[in-house]
């Protein structure tokens, strides 16, 4: 400005006319030096802050709707306003605010990759209303990489990957290292499965108690087990309130390593296994509703669990229902590839899985809530199978063989050549009669409607998470228990009160 100001006071006198003759083409020349300056200084400075503030690594969202794994990096820069600017650059010349619309037209959403890639040069102006929104860790803002996104950005992410609202982001510090397990206190075992090993801890530095669960190495040749990979993937993205959080990663001697998980007392066969009479109607409705929420959560992540079963579903003294043990889920996409036909426990297996279907979705998770539902309501499995073919049989005696009709493509199944003994009807009501009179089980003409629904044949009509959520069964008396008045048991593990 004092350039400008000097070059104003040596204008010519207007009263003479030769001195402007004289000078008018200097002067025009030291306006445009001075404009050149100016923006030079500009660019400079924007090339400073370029250099200040290094590309982050975005880990909050999920892309789950495509094969390849790959890393969404997320070129981020921060805006400095000086005080005398204010908060909001104005937009003074008609050609730099075409400039600003074309490089905003320069940030794309890739629909193969489901990486969002923006222009180098975006953040040039911040116009009214366009505003950085930083997401911070509770603790210790300056500890997290969590990445920086626009109400624009956020538009965009939030029609590829859709997220029930209320459900906050996780923010991993990607500088620091691992823990080691001697950090926690072993405790007890709580259980043995074909992926680890999951036992009671508690954490020295905070007194917390945790459940640990040890990757089993022993017979892996390859590396690290894939099961295992997808599961630490899966639960570090993901944080919902019906699904186990999964707090850190613990590595111990050699290539031991540990999944540390928040703790919870039961696990839902066991609690039904101790009860002497199963749940009633309203308390039933209170964890398909939890259940389900965390189904939908995963669904609209583009994640199948594929193993949904009662021993999966965790509980707590407090009437909270978790998922767990995503050892079998993964991402899946649009349009379908072949998966391997050999998941889900037999119980709760759904028929186009037995009869060898190599492309699925997420139906099959819908007929395993459809199979705990009513294990929920009866206390007893629905289809106890020991074989594929004896799982079968008794899923067609129930609800009755299936044909072209029912099924459109069922005769394409390889599984569909073996001879089934027919049966046209569905006896399904029979097993949840809408009235009793010896006080047995009943279930009112909604609760039947969902469940014939979730255990539907044909998956492409089979209900979806989102539709049962939204079902009349959930408002009609007797309404959902409050958790805070779910039953509560001891806790199963005896050194537990220790």
């Amino acid at each position: 400005m004092k350039d400008v100001g000097t070059v104003v006071a040596n204008l010519p006198d207007v009263g003479n006319p030769s001195s402007i003759d004289l000078d008018a083409s200097v002067d025009v020349q030291n306006v445009e030096r001075l404009q050149e300056h100016c923006n030079d200084r500009v660019i400079m400075e924007e090339d400073e802050e370029e250099d200040a503030y290094p590309t982050m690594i975005n880990i909050r969202t999920s892309r789950w709707a495509d094969a390849d794994d790959e890393e969404e990096i997320v070129s981020k820069k921060k805006k400095s306003v000086s005080p005398e600017q204010g908060s909001v650059k104005k937009l003074t010349s008609p050609e730099l605010g075409k400039l600003m619309m074309d490089k905003d037209s320069n940030s794309s959403v890739s629909s193969d990759s489901g990486v969002v890639q923006f222009s180098a040069n975006r953040d040039l102006e911040v116009d009214k209303g366009d505003y950085m929104d930083i997401e911070k860790d509770a603790g210790d803002d300056s500890s997290a990489l969590c990445g920086m996104h626009t109400d624009s950005e956020s538009h965009r992410c939030s029609s590829r990957t859709p997220e029930p609202a209320g459900s906050p982001h996780r923010c991993i510090n990607m500088l620091q290292g691992c823990r080691g397990v001697d950090e926690f206190e072993r405790l007890n075992t709580i259980n043995e499965g074909t992926y680890g090993i999951v036992s009671r801890a508690k954490d020295k530095k905070t007194g917390e108690i945790v459940a640990s669960k040890k990757v089993k190495m022993e017979n892996e040749r390859e590396g690290f087990p894939l099961t295992s990979l997808r599961e630490i993937n899966i639960l570090l993205s993901f944080h919902h309130p019906s699904i186990v959080d999964v707090k850190e990663i613990v590595v111990g001697s050699g290539d031991s390593t540990y999944m540390v998980m928040e703790y919870m007392e039961h696990d839902l066969k066991a609690v039904m296994e101790t009860m002497k009479q199963p749940y009633s109607q309203s308390e039933v409705k209170c964890l398909m509703l939890q259940l389900l929420e965390g189904v939908k959560y995963l669904h609209d992540n583009w994640v199948i669990h594929r193993d949904l079963k009662t021993s999966n579903i965790l509980l707590n003294n407090r009437g909270e229902l978790k998922i767990c043990d995503f050892g079998l889920s993964r991402q899946y996409g649009s349009p379908l590839k072949p998966y391997t036909q050999l998941v889900v426990t037999l119980w709760y297996r759904a028929p186009e899985l037995l009869l060898g279907a190599k492309e699925y979705s997420t139906a099959i998770d819908m007929w395993s809530l459809g199979c705990i539902m009513a294990e929920l309501l009866s206390k007893k499995p629905l289809f106890d199978g020991k074989r594929d073919i004896d799982q079968l049989s008794k899923i067609f005696r129930m609800l009755g063989t299936p044909n072209e009709d029912l099924w459109p493509g069922y005769s394409k199944l390889p599984g569909a050549r073996a001879k089934f003994a027919k049966q046209p009807y569905n006896r399904l009501r029979e097993k949840f009669p809408a009235v009793s009179f010896t006080g047995g089980l009943t279930l009112s003409e909604a609760g039947f409607d969902l469940l014939n629904r979730m255990l539907t044949y044909d998956p492409e009509t089979r209900i979806s998470a989102e539709d049962a959520l939204n079902h009349e069964w959930f408002c009609e008396v007797p309404l959902p228990q409050s958790r805070d008045s779910m039953p509560t048991f001891h806790s199963l593990n005896e050194q537990d009160s220790a």
